[in-house]
Parts: structure tokens; sequence; C-alpha cells
């Protein structure tokens, strides 16, 4: 019926066209009688599937396909690659282990030589027992004085020093002593001995420098470090407390928490004071040159407290 309706569409013969496409095509029209007219009967047999009927196994939608069991997409030859893996990463990490070990360890092998014990005078011998550095200014101990004065002792001169015991002969007079000498008071022995003091003999030690005195005129936390960061003095200072800072070859620096109750005497002159009152001063080189350029000689009159304790270090020396 396609192709005649479509060879009537086209102006054309209906039986020519459909012979013609029967001949090129090989159709062939079934009459009523033939098998191939004949529509397919249903078979009666109904397909089971290798479950049988077990209504708990099957799918309870008739369209849904049954799902696959649990392990059975899983692969034998994917599992042996798996272990292969793993025992291949397990021994590269283990040898990557015993390496590192070997590299680590140090062995010590014996010598035939006898190693020779080497005797070390040390010069700081004796002042071990100074403390470290602590935080608590009740637990802190201060070095020994027998500890920082072998530290802290002037240096040897490398060519000693000699005076001459013998004065000159012109200053000989024959008339002020043997047995023709006049008899003289002790006040004017004394005179004389004062006017004509005997000379040292040998000098093998240089002049040591003026010291630097630390004068508290207030309470005042004070922490003094020598040059390799041991604590020297910690404390906190009252009103007319001094420390006397041992002088060596690297300065030791100073911390102070209350710059403007600290002063330095040197020679008998005050310097300072540290800072500004209430402020901290920290690593100030305790030497006399960097005092003396760093600070101007102390005016009494604009502090009472300092003048105070001037008073009294001027009253005690006089008393005694």
């Amino acid at each position: 019926g396609y192709v005649r309706s479509y060879a009537r569409y086209l102006n054309m013969d209906p039986d020519w066209a459909f012979d013609t496409f029967c001949g090129e095509s090989g159709f062939a029209t079934a009459h009523g009688m033939s098998a191939e007219a004949s529509a397919a009967k249903p078979s009666t047999l109904q397909k089971t599937s290798a479950k049988g009927n077990d209504i708990f196994s099957s799918s309870a939608t008739p369209f849904v396909p049954e799902g696959d069991a649990m392990f059975s997409r899983i692969e034998p030859g994917a599992i042996g690659s798996v272990l292969v893996l793993v025992a291949l990463i397990g021994g590269i990490g283990y040898g990557g282990w015993t390496v590192l070990q070997e590299v680590q360890r140090v062995q010590f092998a014996p010598v035939e030589q006898t190693p020779t014990v080497v005797s070390d005078i040390d010069p700081l011998a004796g002042g071990a027992n100074i403390a470290p550095e602590v935080e608590d200014v009740a637990s802190f101990q201060a070095p020994s004085v027998e500890a920082l004065d072998r530290l802290y002792r002037p240096a040897a001169l490398d060519v000693p020093v000699l005076v001459s015991r013998d004065g000159p002969i012109a200053s000989l007079n024959p008339g002020s002593f043997g047995a023709l000498a006049p008899e003289t008071t002790l006040e004017q022995a004394v005179a004389e001995a004062a006017a004509f003091p005997e000379p040292s003999s040998v000098q093998v030690l240089e002049t040591p420098a003026p010291a630097v005195q630390m004068v508290a005129v207030r309470p005042a936390w004070v922490r003094v470090k020598a040059a390799d960061g041991t604590t020297i003095y910690e404390a906190t200072m009252q009103a007319g407390d001094t420390f006397t800072v041992p002088q060596t070859e690297n300065p030791a620096t100073l911390r102070v928490g209350a710059s403007g109750a600290i002063y330095f005497a040197i020679n008998g002159t005050h310097y300072g004071p540290a800072g500004p009152r209430g402020q901290v001063t920290s690593n100030l080189a305790m030497s006399v040159d960097n005092l003396t350029a760093s600070y101007s000689v102390a005016d009494i009159t604009a502090d009472s407290d300092l003048a105070e304790v001037v008073r009294v270090a001027e009253v005690v020396p006089a008393a005694q």
C-alpha cells in the first residue's frame, strides 16, 4: 500500500510501480492460505530463571534487572595485583627505614693508644659556684668574694717598675739624724716622715682602674651581667645601698628598673642618674669611659635623696 500510494503521489501507474518494486527487491505478496500469512502463536512454555521461583531472590518489579552478588565483580587477577603493590610499598619503606637507622648510628672503635689525660689549670677555679640567671630575686646567690677577686685582679706587668731606694746625696741633711741631731718632738717627726715617704721598691702590677660604684638613693631593682652573660649582682637596692662593679677587659652591663634612683660614683664624683624616673634602662656598659662620656656630674641640689645619701656618706668617714 505504501508503494502504490507513493506512485499515485508522483502521478505514476501504481500497478507498474508495485511490479517493478517487487521485481527489484524480491518482495512477494503472501496469500491468505500460506504459512507466512499466519501470525506467530505464543509459546505455552514459561521461561524460568536459574534461581527458580524464589520470591525473596527475584526482583519485586518484573522489568527491573536483578542485582549482582557481592563478590561477582571481583577478579582474582586484580587481587593479586593489589597484593604485589602492597608488598612492593612495604619493601621500599622497610629498606628506607633500615638505611636511615644505619646512617644515624655512631660506633666507637677501640684504639691501641691510650688517651693522654691533659691537666689544665682553670683560671676561673673557685668561681664555679656562680649561680645562673634566675628570675626570683629572693633565691639569687651572689658569687663569692674570693672568686671575684681572682677573676678581676689587676693584670701583671710584662716588666716590673723598679724605683731606686737611694735618693740623691744632696737631699741628705746631717743635722736631721744621727748623734748630732737636735732633739725633735713627736709632731715634728710625724711631719718629716710625711714629707719624705718611703718609696716602694718594686711595682709588679698595673695601677688599678678607677672603680665604678652604683649608689641607690631610692629602692630600685638592678641586675649586673658580665660580658659572657653571667649574672654578677642582682638585688633590689634600698636607699643608701652601694655596689662596686668589677672592672674587666669587657665591661659589665646594667639593667635597672627605676633608672632615676641609681647614680654612679667614680673617684668620689657622682654621675647620673641612669635615666628618667619610672623608665627601664638596659644594656648600659659599666665602664669609666662610657659613664663619664654618657652622663654629666650629678646635681645634688636637684635630687634631695641624693643629697641625703652624699651627706650621710661624708659624715660616716669623718666619724671613723
